[in-house]
This record gives structure tokens, sequence and C-alpha cells, in this order.
């Protein structure tokens, strides 16, 4: 494929059906957006320039793409008069043009970066003037026709609203995505007119121009022609959520992991998956989710830029931007918050939350606590019903446990605070103080037993009748 590569992205539309306040290219699927799904297609082609046509809801979408691709040139069509007046903007912004220049569309997000490489290297290899990417469906409606004479060469693109009966029946459909010869494409851009049903700029009109000067003009029918489907509106943008979720899924099943229920699985683009992964069902991994080998996610848990190391467990449990040991294990209903980082062997247990809490290997969190702005030393093992008291009202403050310290069921530890290594804290403790190693922190006075006589005003009770009946015994 030529080294001179220039692909023009047109995202000038408004999207006015996705009836939102924030532009259509910007929705988001598989954890990109639209648009973000196109741009990552096109940065593996490794294009010499890209060339992004905005309009619409601008000051959205021009900061979007140059967020993701900061070499992207931008082109402003101020007025939306079709694909040919956009990609002549585009033409203008790039100066110059040589080469090859694919045109593709934002709102394409199932295109692959190997489906443009193939398309690419056909019309090259064809040395054609024009090609366009097409596909055969079995409804056409709403698609430019294919048309072909007897021989099957390309003789125009014809659209919806200006086809004649018998051009509505050709089920071979133009998917916009067009392959030119550069130079042939600057200089048929002017020649465009706008006599049609729209009064816009056709860039399928090329095609007309090109067999008319007698240059090749080709259209490569496409197998997976839903690579080129478009999101007009939410009902569209979910259908095409759903397929690319499939369509990842299968990818990794491919790839080595397991996954019990496909239907409610749910993996974005960037998450990265080993080899003997299992995903149980109603488990989603979100963001950039890395998870290790023979480790066992779900179900029913959510991961968003999370590292699970290998032979973990994650079970019925929410976590973002956490990490989690090789052969740890969480959950059930636990919630990692940013900044946990469970060591090795470590367990985070059921109805347990944590936040910038760093649980080294071994460490335990078994039950019912909250950890936040905390270290936990190896092999330490916390309290059932325990409390971190990190907040004043105004500040945040650090708790640290040494290693192989052991916590008592229902502690309070009132930050800032040190529990020794090897310490032992009493069931009930409220730790206000440091704990030295090796010692035992209690805070509540000794235990009485009240008599009969405490519980006379109670004798209609139940506390009253116990008590009555221990007397008289």
């Amino acid at each position: 494929m030529s080294s001179d590569l220039t692909v023009i992205v047109l995202a000038a539309g408004g999207g006015t059906r996705m009836r939102s306040k924030r532009s259509k290219l910007l929705h988001e699927i598989g954890g990109r957006s639209l648009v973000g799904h196109v741009l990552s297609a096109v940065r593996t082609l490794d294009p010499a320039r890209v060339v992004a046509v905005v309009g619409h809801q601008r000051d959205q979408v021009g900061p979007h793409i140059v967020s993701l691709m900061p070499e992207a040139v931008l082109a402003v069509q101020e007025e939306q008069q079709g694909t040919g007046h956009a990609v002549r903007i585009a033409v203008d912004a790039a100066g110059s043009l040589s080469g090859t220049v694919l045109v593709v569309y934002g709102d394409t997000p199932l295109l692959r970066g190997d489906s443009l490489r193939d398309f690419a290297q056909e019309h090259e290899g064809a040395q054609s003037a024009v090609s366009v990417l097409s596909g055969v469906v079995d409804n056409p409606f709403g698609y430019g026709r294919i048309v072909r004479n007897d021989e099957g060469d390309v003789e125009a693109i014809v659209e919806e609203r200006d086809a004649t009966p018998e051009q509505r029946e050709i089920r071979e459909i133009g998917s916009g995505i067009f392959a030119f010869d550069g130079e042939f494409l600057a200089d048929v851009l002017p020649r465009l007119g706008n006599d049609n049903a729209k009064g816009e700029y056709y860039l399928t009109d090329t095609v007309g121009l090109a067999r008319e000067a007698g240059l090749t003009v080709g259209a490569f029918p496409m197998d997976d022609v839903v690579q080129t489907e478009g999101a007009n509106d939410r009902v569209q943008l979910a259908n095409l959520g759903r397929e690319l979720n499939r369509r990842i899924v299968e990818d990794w099943m491919r790839a080595g992991v397991t996954v019990l229920d496909p239907a409610t699985t749910w993996v974005e683009s960037d998450v990265r998956l080993a080899p003997d992964v299992i995903l149980l069902p109603g488990t989603q991994l979100l963001g950039a989710t890395v998870v290790d080998e023979d480790a066992v996610i779900g179900p029913d848990t959510t991961l968003k830029d999370c590292e699970i190391g290998a032979g973990a467990r994650v079970v019925r449990s929410h976590g973002e931007l956490a990490v989690v040991g090789e052969g740890a294990n969480v959950g059930p209903f636990a919630y990692l918050r940013p900044g946990t980082e469970l060591g090795m062997g470590g367990k985070i247990g059921a109805f347990v939350e944590t936040k910038n809490a760093h649980i080294a290997a071994g460490a335990k969190v078994p039950h019912l606590s909250y950890v936040g702005d905390a270290d936990i030393g190896e092999g330490a093992n916390i309290g059932a019903g325990t409390i971190f008291a990190n907040y004043d009202g105004t500040d945040k403050h650090h708790t640290s446990v040494g290693k192989g310290a052991k916590t008592g069921a229902n502690n309070t530890f009132v930050a800032p605070v040190r529990i020794g290594e090897g310490a032992v804290t009493g069931g009930g403790t409220v730790v206000r103080r440091d704990v030295p190693p090796g010692t035992l922190a209690v805070s509540g006075g000794p235990q009485r037993n009240l008599s009969r006589r405490a519980t006379r005003a109670r004798e209609r009770t139940p506390i009253g009748e116990a008590a009555s009946a221990e007397g008289e015994s």
C-alpha cells in the first residue's frame, strides 16, 4: 500500500435523531466514542496525514478528535452541503495531494483497520481513479445503489432519492467509504454539481465523472458489510454496541478465554485478557482492565480500569482503578474504589469497601468493613465490622496496620494512627493512639452484670421475665 496515504474522516453531521445535547460522534459503545473507534482503525494504517471535517457541535467534536489523534488536521464545514463539499474542504486543508486518499465516516464504529487496508490495496492494485467499498444487502433502502453495465463495470452510484424504480431493486450498495487517486480527486472536486433532489454536492458523482474521462472505477464488495453501518439514533447505537460486544467476546473466546454466558458478558475494546481466564455470567470488564491467566471473574461483577493477577478470584463485586494480586480473593459484594491494592494471596471479603488502601500479601479484611487511606501489613487480619475513620470533616488522614497484626471485631481506628507489627486490639476497641508492636490495646471498661433489682422496672418485658425466672431458680 502507498506510503503517501491521506485519510479524510467525515465528522460534520448533525445527528439530530440522536436527540442529544452531545454530538452523535461522541456517544460510546465498547468503551470508545463512535469516532474514537474509527480513528483507532485509521491509526493502524499509519497514514501520512489525517484530516477530520467537523461542523455541527464542532466545539465538542474537534477537541475530542485532537485528544485522540493530535496529529489530525481539523477542517471546518460551516454549512453542510453534502459529502462532496466536505471532502473539498478537507482537500483544501490538506494542501496538495498525491498517492491514495481514503474517505471514511466518523460514525461507523465496527470498521476495522485490516478491512481498510485490504480495500486500499485492492484500489491501488486495480489502478483505479476511484473505488467504493460496497456490499450486497437484503434491504438496500436508503443507500446509494451500485449501477454496473453488462460487463460488470461500475457506471455510477445513484442515491436513493434519485434512483429509478429499476435501480432501487439493485441490492449492491455503496458504503460511502471511498478510495481515490489523489491527483484525480483534486481535479474532479471543483467539477461536482448539485443538480439533485437534495441540492447537495455528492461525492458519489465522482464515479460518473471518472467514467466520462475513461478512467477505471472499482467497487469492491465486502462480505462483512456491517462494518460500514452507522448509528443515526439510540436504537441503532444499542444494536451496534451489542454487535461490537459479540465480536469482542467471540475474539477472546477464540484466544483461550472461557466465557460461560456471552449474552450477559460485556468486554470493552481496550480490555486485555490472558488465556485460561474464566468469565462468569453478568460480568462487565470496562476501560483498560487487564486480567491475568487463570483468574475467575464473576458472576455479577463490574471492573473498570483494574488489574487482576493470575489465579485471583473476584465474585459479585465492583472495582475501579484497583489492583488485585496473584491468587487473591475479593467478594462477594465488595466495593474496590480507586487506589485499592490487594497483595498476593490477600482477601477483601463480603461487604467490604476499600479506598486508597494498600493491603499487603496474605493480609485479610474478611467482613463488613471500611478501609480508607490505609496500609495493612503482610499477614495482618482485620476483624469484622472495622471502620478506618479517615475523615475528620476537613482533611483525610492515614492509618497503618503492621505486619502480622490481629485486630478485633467492631474496631474503629481514628486516623492518624499506627498499629504496630504483631499488635492485637480487643473487640469493640476505639483506637485513638498508636499501638506499639506486640501489645494489646483495649478501650472498653470492664464488663458489669447487673442484678435482678436493676431489671425490676422491666418485669413485664421478656428481660424482666427472664430475670425473675433466674431469681426463682
